[in-house]
Protein backbone atom coordinates (compact mmCIF):
# COMPACT_ATOMS: atom_id res chain seq x y z
CA UNK A 1 0.00 0.00 0.00
CA UNK A 2 1.82 3.21 -0.84
CA UNK A 3 0.20 6.36 0.80
CA UNK A 4 0.27 9.77 -0.15
CA UNK A 5 -0.25 12.60 2.11
CA UNK A 6 -1.55 15.79 0.61
CA UNK A 7 -1.74 19.15 2.65
CA UNK A 8 -2.72 22.02 1.26
CA UNK A 9 -1.36 25.17 3.35
CA UNK A 10 -1.93 29.08 3.37
CA UNK A 11 -0.59 31.34 5.43
CA UNK A 12 -0.16 28.46 7.86
CA UNK A 13 3.56 28.85 9.27
CA UNK A 14 2.24 28.38 12.98
CA UNK A 15 0.74 25.00 12.78
CA UNK A 16 2.21 23.44 9.69
CA UNK A 17 5.59 21.59 11.16
CA UNK A 18 3.60 20.45 13.86
CA UNK A 19 0.98 18.71 10.95
CA UNK A 20 4.00 17.22 9.34
CA UNK A 21 5.47 16.29 12.26
CA UNK A 22 2.78 14.38 13.67
CA UNK A 23 2.28 12.36 10.32
CA UNK A 24 5.61 11.64 10.04
CA UNK A 25 5.06 9.97 13.34
CA UNK A 26 1.91 8.54 12.44
CA UNK A 27 2.67 7.52 9.10
CA UNK A 28 6.28 6.78 8.85
CA UNK A 29 5.94 5.07 5.31
CA UNK A 30 3.94 7.63 3.86
CA UNK A 31 5.32 10.26 1.30
CA UNK A 32 4.51 13.90 2.41
CA UNK A 33 3.28 16.34 -0.43
CA UNK A 34 2.68 20.36 0.37
CA UNK A 35 0.83 22.74 -1.75
CA UNK A 36 1.95 26.40 -0.87
CA UNK A 37 -1.14 28.38 -2.23
CA UNK A 38 0.47 31.32 -2.58
CA UNK A 39 0.95 32.29 1.38
CA UNK A 40 2.57 35.48 2.43
CA UNK A 41 4.20 33.88 5.46
CA UNK A 42 6.96 31.49 6.04
CA UNK A 43 4.30 28.63 4.86
CA UNK A 44 6.41 28.40 1.69
CA UNK A 45 9.92 27.45 3.42
CA UNK A 46 8.37 24.88 5.39
CA UNK A 47 6.68 23.07 2.83
CA UNK A 48 10.15 23.08 0.65
CA UNK A 49 12.07 22.17 3.89
CA UNK A 50 9.78 19.71 5.63
CA UNK A 51 7.58 18.08 3.05
CA UNK A 52 8.98 15.32 0.34
CA UNK A 53 7.66 16.64 -2.37
CA UNK A 54 6.33 20.35 -2.42
CA UNK A 55 4.86 22.89 -4.86
CA UNK A 56 4.39 26.54 -4.39
CA UNK A 57 2.00 28.99 -6.06
CA UNK A 58 3.00 32.33 -7.30
CA UNK A 59 -0.62 33.72 -6.24
CA UNK A 60 -3.58 32.89 -3.79
CA UNK A 61 -5.14 30.31 -5.83
CA UNK A 62 -7.50 27.95 -3.31
CA UNK A 63 -8.22 25.43 -1.98
CA UNK A 64 -9.45 23.31 -4.26
CA UNK A 65 -6.49 24.33 -6.89
CA UNK A 66 -4.17 23.08 -4.21
CA UNK A 67 -6.04 20.01 -3.63
CA UNK A 68 -5.73 19.43 -7.20
CA UNK A 69 -2.97 19.90 -7.57
CA UNK A 70 -1.44 18.02 -4.75
CA UNK A 71 -3.45 14.90 -5.96
CA UNK A 72 -1.80 15.36 -9.54
CA UNK A 73 1.63 14.72 -7.50
CA UNK A 74 -0.20 11.59 -5.17
CA UNK A 75 -1.09 10.00 -8.57
CA UNK A 76 2.49 11.20 -10.35
CA UNK A 77 3.84 8.89 -7.31
CA UNK A 78 2.05 5.68 -7.56
CA UNK A 79 0.17 6.08 -4.28
CA UNK A 80 -2.81 3.79 -3.91
CA UNK A 81 -4.61 5.39 -0.98
CA UNK A 82 -4.27 9.42 -0.93
CA UNK A 83 -4.68 11.44 2.71
CA UNK A 84 -5.76 14.80 2.37
CA UNK A 85 -5.49 17.09 6.29
CA UNK A 86 -5.65 20.87 6.62
CA UNK A 87 -2.49 23.01 7.53
CA UNK A 88 -3.95 25.08 10.22
CA UNK A 89 -3.52 22.16 13.45
CA UNK A 90 -7.36 21.25 13.19
CA UNK A 91 -6.94 18.16 12.56
CA UNK A 92 -5.41 15.52 14.60
CA UNK A 93 -2.52 13.93 12.82
CA UNK A 94 -2.94 10.46 15.20
CA UNK A 95 -6.19 9.97 14.10
CA UNK A 96 -4.67 9.16 10.46
CA UNK A 97 -4.28 5.13 10.46
CA UNK A 98 -7.54 4.90 11.49
CA UNK A 99 -9.45 7.19 8.45
CA UNK A 100 -6.78 4.93 6.32
CA UNK A 101 -8.08 1.69 7.62
CA UNK A 102 -11.50 2.31 7.15
CA UNK A 103 -10.84 2.63 3.45
CA UNK A 104 -10.81 -1.50 3.51
CA UNK A 105 -14.38 -0.90 3.40
CA UNK A 106 -14.52 2.05 1.82
CA UNK A 107 -13.76 4.26 -1.27
CA UNK A 108 -13.93 7.67 0.66
CA UNK A 109 -13.67 7.88 4.32
CA UNK A 110 -14.23 11.72 5.81
CA UNK A 111 -13.14 12.35 9.57
CA UNK A 112 -16.48 13.49 11.04
CA UNK A 113 -16.22 16.18 14.08
CA UNK A 114 -18.48 16.49 16.87
CA UNK A 115 -20.56 19.43 17.37
CA UNK A 116 -19.34 19.80 20.71
CA UNK A 117 -20.78 22.95 22.11
CA UNK A 118 -17.36 23.07 24.43
CA UNK A 119 -14.82 22.90 21.30
CA UNK A 120 -16.67 23.90 17.99
CA UNK A 121 -17.97 27.99 17.87
CA UNK A 122 -22.16 27.98 17.84
CA UNK A 123 -21.76 29.23 14.20
CA UNK A 124 -19.66 26.99 12.81
CA UNK A 125 -21.67 24.31 14.36
CA UNK A 126 -24.92 25.83 12.70
CA UNK A 127 -23.42 25.82 8.95
CA UNK A 128 -21.55 22.37 9.56
CA UNK A 129 -24.89 20.98 10.35
CA UNK A 130 -26.77 22.50 7.80
CA UNK A 131 -24.25 22.01 5.06
CA UNK A 132 -23.84 18.63 5.73
CA UNK A 133 -27.90 17.71 5.82
CA UNK A 134 -28.17 19.73 2.32
CA UNK A 135 -24.78 17.58 0.91
CA UNK A 136 -26.18 14.36 2.31
CA UNK A 137 -29.49 14.84 0.43
CA UNK A 138 -27.85 15.75 -3.28
CA UNK A 139 -25.45 13.15 -2.87
CA UNK A 140 -28.18 10.29 -1.98
CA UNK A 141 -26.20 9.23 1.39
CA UNK A 142 -25.61 10.48 5.04
CA UNK A 143 -22.50 12.35 4.70
CA UNK A 144 -22.10 13.68 8.89
CA UNK A 145 -19.48 16.59 8.52
CA UNK A 146 -19.53 17.39 4.97
CA UNK A 147 -17.00 20.76 4.97
CA UNK A 148 -14.27 18.55 7.13
CA UNK A 149 -11.07 18.81 5.18
CA UNK A 150 -9.81 15.30 6.99
CA UNK A 151 -10.04 12.67 4.15
CA UNK A 152 -8.79 9.33 3.02
CA UNK A 153 -9.02 8.95 -0.61
CA UNK A 154 -8.46 5.21 -2.54
CA UNK A 155 -6.85 5.62 -5.60
CA UNK A 156 -9.52 4.77 -8.26
CA UNK A 157 -11.59 7.70 -6.58
CA UNK A 158 -9.33 10.18 -7.61
CA UNK A 159 -8.84 8.79 -11.42
CA UNK A 160 -12.67 8.61 -11.89
CA UNK A 161 -13.97 11.91 -10.06
CA UNK A 162 -13.29 15.23 -12.10
CA UNK A 163 -14.50 17.57 -9.44
CA UNK A 164 -14.64 21.53 -10.50
CA UNK A 165 -14.14 24.40 -8.44
CA UNK A 166 -10.76 26.39 -7.70
CA UNK A 167 -11.12 27.34 -3.91
CA UNK A 168 -13.87 25.27 -0.64
CA UNK A 169 -16.66 24.29 -2.95
CA UNK A 170 -14.23 21.74 -4.44
CA UNK A 171 -14.74 19.67 -1.45
CA UNK A 172 -18.04 19.76 -1.87
CA UNK A 173 -18.07 19.41 -5.61
CA UNK A 174 -15.45 16.25 -5.59
CA UNK A 175 -17.62 14.30 -2.32
CA UNK A 176 -21.56 14.81 -4.26
CA UNK A 177 -20.05 13.59 -7.34
CA UNK A 178 -17.83 10.80 -5.89
CA UNK A 179 -21.47 9.04 -4.09
CA UNK A 180 -23.75 9.91 -6.72
CA UNK A 181 -20.62 7.56 -8.84
CA UNK A 182 -21.86 4.80 -6.32
CA UNK A 183 -18.11 5.00 -4.66
CA UNK A 184 -18.78 3.70 -0.78
CA UNK A 185 -18.71 6.99 1.65
CA UNK A 186 -18.02 6.34 5.23
CA UNK A 187 -17.41 8.42 8.10
CA UNK A 188 -14.75 8.11 11.36
CA UNK A 189 -15.04 9.91 14.09
CA UNK A 190 -11.86 12.60 15.05
CA UNK A 191 -11.52 15.18 17.72
CA UNK A 192 -13.26 18.58 17.48
CA UNK A 193 -10.08 20.76 17.65
CA UNK A 194 -10.46 24.42 17.55
CA UNK A 195 -7.80 26.37 17.73
CA UNK A 196 -8.07 30.20 18.20
CA UNK A 197 -7.02 32.80 15.67
CA UNK A 198 -3.98 34.10 17.57
CA UNK A 199 -2.79 30.99 17.73
CA UNK A 200 -2.28 29.94 13.92
CA UNK A 201 -6.17 28.55 13.45
CA UNK A 202 -7.32 31.10 11.88
CA UNK A 203 -9.84 30.03 8.94
CA UNK A 204 -9.28 31.25 5.45
CA UNK A 205 -13.03 30.54 4.40
CA UNK A 206 -14.86 33.76 3.28
CA UNK A 207 -18.17 33.65 4.78
CA UNK A 208 -20.08 35.40 2.22
CA UNK A 209 -18.38 33.83 -0.98
CA UNK A 210 -16.74 30.92 -0.28
CA UNK A 211 -20.41 29.62 1.17
CA UNK A 212 -22.08 31.28 -2.32
CA UNK A 213 -19.82 28.93 -4.10
CA UNK A 214 -20.47 26.20 -1.76
CA UNK A 215 -24.31 26.81 -2.15
CA UNK A 216 -23.78 27.45 -5.67
CA UNK A 217 -22.69 23.84 -5.84
CA UNK A 218 -25.57 22.03 -4.22
CA UNK A 219 -27.97 23.94 -6.54
CA UNK A 220 -26.22 22.93 -9.30
CA UNK A 221 -26.21 19.30 -8.42
CA UNK A 222 -29.61 19.39 -7.25
CA UNK A 223 -31.06 20.99 -10.40
CA UNK A 224 -29.02 17.65 -12.72
CA UNK A 225 -31.37 15.34 -10.23
CA UNK A 226 -34.29 17.20 -10.89
CA UNK A 227 -34.03 16.92 -14.92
Amino acid sequence: MSVVCVIPAYNAARSLGAVIAGLRASLPDAIVVGIDDGSTDETGDIVSKECDRAESFAINRGKGAALRAGFSHAVALGATRILAIDADGQHDPRCAPSLLAALDVADVVVGCRARDPQSMPLRRRISNALSSAAISAVAGREIPDSQSGYRAIRRAVIDAVSAVGERYEYETDFIIRAARAGFRIDSVPIPTIYVPPGQGGRSHFRECRDAARVVATILRHRSRLAT
